[in-house]
């Protein structure tokens, strides 16, 4: 076992964990922070995406012990409280989520684009969100959601 240190959704956090284990893993596992989902662990679906040190990144392929002195953002990060991320609201709004496997790693996503691209074209925000594959919906909810919340955060 190793020691791992790293601040995760902004909280310093530590952990023992298996030199083999996965980002993924030691979130759900060690953390109970289970918003990231296990779609396909070779890192093709998205479902698992996070942010590391303020990159998209698929967790499934991160072993946890790279995250040593490192920042993770989940989506139990986004919302402040009881007070959901522009992003999270859009999403309830515009009916952009089904299933719900693929929303976590999508909004994760979304949020990294808006952080860096505060007025993206649809096509932006396709590009994107291309390493998140969703088998419920075709995608076009999604993308007005994402639209309509990079609207309403440059108005605030």
């Amino acid at each position: 076992m190793i020691h791992v240190k790293m601040k995760v959704n902004g909280d310093p956090t530590e952990f023992l964990c298996d030199p083999r284990e996965t980002m993924l893993d030691a979130l759900r596992d060690r953390l109970n922070l289970t918003g990231a989902k296990e779609g396909c662990g070779t890192g093709d679906c998205g479902a698992c995406s996070i942010l590391l040190d303020g990159n998209v990144v698929c967790s499934c392929l991160v072993l946890a012990a790279e995250g040593q002195d490192r920042e993770i953002e989940t989506v139990e990060g986004m919302a402040a409280g009881e007070d959901l991320h522009p992003l999270q609201r859009k999403f309830l709004e515009h009916a952009a989520l089904q299933c719900g496997v693929c929303t976590p790693g999508i909004l994760v996503a979304a949020k990294a684009l808006l952080e860096r691209v505060p007025d993206p074209t649809e096509s932006e925000i396709r590009y994107w969100l291309a390493g998140n594959l969703c088998r419920c919906t075709g995608y076009d909810k999604i993308v007005h959601a994402v639209a309509d919340a990079a609207i309403e955060m440059r108005s605030t």
